[in-house]
């Protein structure tokens, strides 16, 4: 083979983006973490890392920041990956937060806003320089706004207008005490290059992304699981559909998606031909306003 024949496909291309990544982070950075919710995209984020420093063990700890609103399925997923790999788990309450009066419950019993003082406590606690993120910028306008390398000034925040340039994919980690910097090696992977890399790479998922019969409700066009932190209310009537979930967030405003895809393979066929993102499809919280996922970052969110 000639070195003009010589060719990457598209998953390995994006594939060695994100390991060099995770290496500049590691050798730019002196207190890095990996954002772990038990999804599909912190999953192979988890995986790369892995990857990025093999045969050496991952040399930062993996953050959860836990609502206590969680898909069972997810934290048994969890923690069977954590100890797999040996890597040390560091977990956020949510509730612990609520019991010391750091944040309030909302009247909806959603938690997921209230998520962000967590995770900022959690980072000045742990004095976290960095935070490996699973965003991608197909997922939602906000998301698509920012860098590779997203600056956190000294409150969290982000400033969508006072970003760094990435020429040439050239990452800037220069940080002051206090400020800290977000990081998302899959920013230019999509919701199809998730799932494929899963096949190729053999990766196991919670089994919620997989599609089988559930006891499920309508609400604003969506379809809800019944689940312990999500009730239907009066003249919402259950009924049995075949569903699956596309993302993993807050089990009390997470819908599920009609679907018939129960291997990997026929979740690739799905995504392949859908037109819709995930968090458009199935998130609550996203239709609160077109700029609810923005507002959220300015305050802290990931």
């Amino acid at each position: 083979m000639t070195l003009h024949e010589y060719q990457l496909s598209q998953l390995d291309l994006l594939e060695a983006e994100s390991v060099h990544v995770f290496r500049e982070v590691a050798a730019e950075l002196e207190r890095p973490a990996l954002l772990f919710s038990g999804g599909k995209d912190s999953i192979v984020m988890l995986r790369l890392a892995e990857k990025a420093f093999w045969p050496a063990p991952i040399p930062f700890p993996v953050l959860h920041v836990d609502t206590g609103h969680n898909f069972p399925e997810v934290l048994e997923f969890r923690d069977r990956r954590v100890a797999e790999l040996g890597v040390n788990l560091v977990v956020a309450s949510v509730q612990d937060a609520i019991d010391r009066g750091v944040v309030r419950e909302e009247p909806s019993g959603s938690r997921n806003r209230i998520q962000t003082p967590v995770l900022l406590e959690a980072v000045e606690k742990n004095r976290f320089s960095a935070l490996f993120g699973g965003a991608r910028r197909d997922e939602e306008k906000a998301r698509a706004k920012e860098r590779v390398f997203s600056f956190r000034d000294e409150f969290g925040q982000w400033d969508p207008k006072n970003q760094r340039p990435e020429l040439w994919n050239i990452y800037n980690g220069r940080i002051h005490l206090g400020e800290s910097i977000r990081v998302f090696p899959l920013s230019n992977w999509t919701e199809l290059d998730v799932w494929q890399y899963i096949g190729r790479e053999n990766i196991d998922v919670p089994s919620i992304y997989y599609a089988r019969e559930r006891e499920v409700f309508s609400r604003d066009g969506m379809l809800f699981g019944v689940n312990e932190f999500c009730r239907p209310r009066d003249g919402e009537p259950t009924f049995i559909e075949k569903v699956r979930y596309r993302t993993v967030g807050d089990a009390t405003l997470t819908a599920a998606v009609q679907s018939d895809a129960d291997t990997i393979e026929k979740i690739v066929e799905e995504i392949a031909a859908t037109r819709i993102t995930e968090r458009g499809a199935t998130r609550g919280d996203d239709r609160v306003s077109e700029a609810a996922m923005e507002d959220r970052k300015r305050e802290g969110y990931f």
